[in-house]
């Protein structure tokens, strides 16, 4: 069973940084691409930042503050973001393409999963 678990997140003033970041679990061959969402209360859950092998790609709202990057080693995701604006305040939510064994197929196969989720709040 593949978990994603997110940490970090909390309470900040603008202009402040924080540094969330989202460890992967479990029994797994693979991760492909990993990303960071959020959702604000009332609105819909929107794409901050993902990461490839060798790529990144931001919102447009986030560029030039936040900064993702990951440590393939310890599994982790992290995404820095500095300069928060109190539209930032949102739920972050961490996910993966995760490639691990089907038992009952006996293959490989990818599969996308998303951690429970950070509060992130920043205040004016």
């Amino acid at each position: 069973q593949v978990q994603l678990v997110e940490s970090g997140g909390g309470l900040m003033q603008a202009g402040g940084s924080l540094r969330v970041s989202c460890v992967v679990s479990g029994n797994f061959f693979k991760i492909n691409t990993m990303g960071w969402y959020r959702q604000a209360p009332g609105k819909q859950r929107e794409l901050v930042a993902e990461i490839g092998d060798d790529s990144t790609n931001y919102a447009d709202s986030v560029k030039g503050r936040f900064t993702i990057s990951r440590n393939n080693a310890k599994n982790t995701l992290y995404l820095q973001m500095n300069s928060l604006k109190p539209e930032d305040t949102a739920v972050y939510y961490c996910t993966a393409e995760v490639i691990a064994l089907d038992q009952a197929l006996e293959v490989l196969i990818p599969r996308h999963y998303w951690g429970q989720g950070t509060q992130v709040t920043v205040f004016a």
